[in-house]
């Protein structure tokens, strides 16, 4: 009766514990998640049923269960931190790319995928190797995306210049960054059909400005004849740009930093674009 008369006066469901229970809830869903198809499954398995048995000791005389479970739950902390110290580091690393913690790094994110396309458009530029390469900004890129090749990998200049590779099947077409990774490549896209293009534009250049045309993507493009960087804006193409001078201009863009002394202003057509 007194068990009863307990739960009958429990006080009164408020917000917080609504709150509190949905934290708890998304905690675990998490985990299970992360845990899925793991070896920590089996373990979590394991812990459920130890402590089914020790719930079980306490309810019936089985002392020597009871015992062996306190005995071994003290040493079983350090076993998971040794055992699974992978899974935890892969769980911390999950959490902190939450999209709560992606806000605070996402200027950082961006800065490391600018110096990366630098770099491998430099280097593709030395190696006359044709390239192009598109940044999605706030209007989504994913029609084009789903015409190519799906990678979703870490922007990196290794990749970029393997990609690009005329030896490589990837290599024919736009590789497309969404959200600081390499979402596709061998990415189809439109051309452009305005008149009064140099008749040295090739293909490359002619998408790059088509697409730009349609969407405030940014298209860094390496010309296969003359090995020259040009990057398209808002259908603009700024043709022969030193490695400096693309970085300055995409940071302008991406991380709403002041052009670089001497460079000419966002949305000013540089020398010898179109």
């Amino acid at each position: 009766m007194n068990r009863l008369a307990e739960l009958l006066n429990r006080p009164e469901f408020t917000w917080w514990d609504a709150v509190d229970i949905l934290l708890v809830s998304l905690l675990i869903y998490e985990a299970l998640k992360l845990i899925r198809g793991t070896r920590a499954m089996q373990m979590a398995a394991g812990s459920v049923l130890v402590l089914i048995l020790f719930y079980m000791s306490q309810l019936f005389p089985l002392q020597t269960v009871a015992w062996l479970i306190r005995t071994v739950l003290v040493y079983v902390v350090f076993a998971v931190i040794v055992l699974f110290q992978s899974d935890i580091r892969r769980a911390l690393s999950h959490l902190g790319s939450a999209p709560f913690f992606r806000y605070f790094a996402r200027a950082e994110r961006a800065a490391e995928t600018i110096e990366e396309v630098v770099d491998a458009a430099g280097m593709l530029s030395k190696g006359k190797v044709g390239a192009l390469i598109v940044i999605e900004r706030e209007i989504g890129l994913r029609n084009y995306v789903e015409s190519g090749i799906p990678l979703d990998a870490e922007v990196s200049y290794d990749l970029l210049t393997t990609i690009f590779q005329p030896t490589t099947a990837l290599h024919d077409g736009a590789a497309i960054i969404q959200e600081n990774r390499i979402a596709a490549a061998a990415c189809f896209l439109p051309l452009t059909v305005g008149p009064g293009l140099d008749r040295d534009l090739g293909t490359r250049h002619r998408a790059a400005i088509g697409l730009t045309e349609e969407c405030d993507a940014l298209a860094v493009v390496v010309s296969e004849e003359r090995g020259e960087m040009s990057l398209a804006v808002r259908g603009r193409l700024h043709r022969r740009l030193t490695s400096d001078q693309l970085r300055a201009r995409l940071q302008a863009a991406l991380m709403q930093r002041r052009w670089m002394p001497g460079e000419p202003a966002p949305g000013v057509e540089a020398e010898a674009e179109r």
